[in-house]
């Protein structure tokens, strides 16, 4: 979590840190009390692989959506698409599950992962994601998480889910 702090304040990134309990689950981000996230888009972050394993996906969608992995294979110009395990996570993002965030392609400087949005996150006000723990969590403009993906290097695509 400092790492990824420190990178923030080096971009000029304002945020606010939100400390909570443990969650592993969108579901369990809801049952947090309900002023938690102050009304922030709390984001979906999914790790997913193609057939052969080869690619390896972060796919970033509005919390309340169904990822549909035939719509992401599609819109990647993928082979079959299916949760990557923990130890790619581990290997790909150096997190574990129930950590997974965009905050953590800075432990991916080879750029393995190919970063996918939910074009839906322009236009939320707020976003929140765990700044690679799922002790707390991070609220930032979509602005900013892009200026946090751009700094890492990561080319971002757009898709619609």
């Amino acid at each position: 979590m400092e790492e990824v702090l420190k990178k923030l304040e080096e971009l000029g990134i304002q945020y606010e840190l939100i400390k909570h309990a443990p969650v592993y689950t969108i579901e369990d981000m809801n049952n947090l009390p309900p002023d938690t996230f102050k009304g922030a888009e709390i984001c979906k972050n999914l790790f997913i692989r193609d057939q052969k394993g080869k690619r390896h996906f972060l796919v970033i969608l509005c919390g309340d959506k169904q990822a549909s992995m035939e719509k992401i294979q599609e819109q990647a110009y993928s082979t079959r698409l299916s949760f990557a395990s923990a130890e790619r996570l581990q290997k790909h993002l150096g997190l574990e599950a129930g950590h997974v965030s965009p905050m953590g392609l800075i432990n991916n400087p080879e750029k393995t992962v190919e970063v996918l949005l939910d074009k839906d996150l322009k236009e939320k006000e707020k976003l929140a994601f765990h700044p690679n723990t799922n002790e707390a969590s991070i609220l930032i403009t979509f602005d900013d998480l892009k200026k946090f993906l751009d700094s890492c290097g990561h080319e971002v695509e757009f898709i619609k889910i």
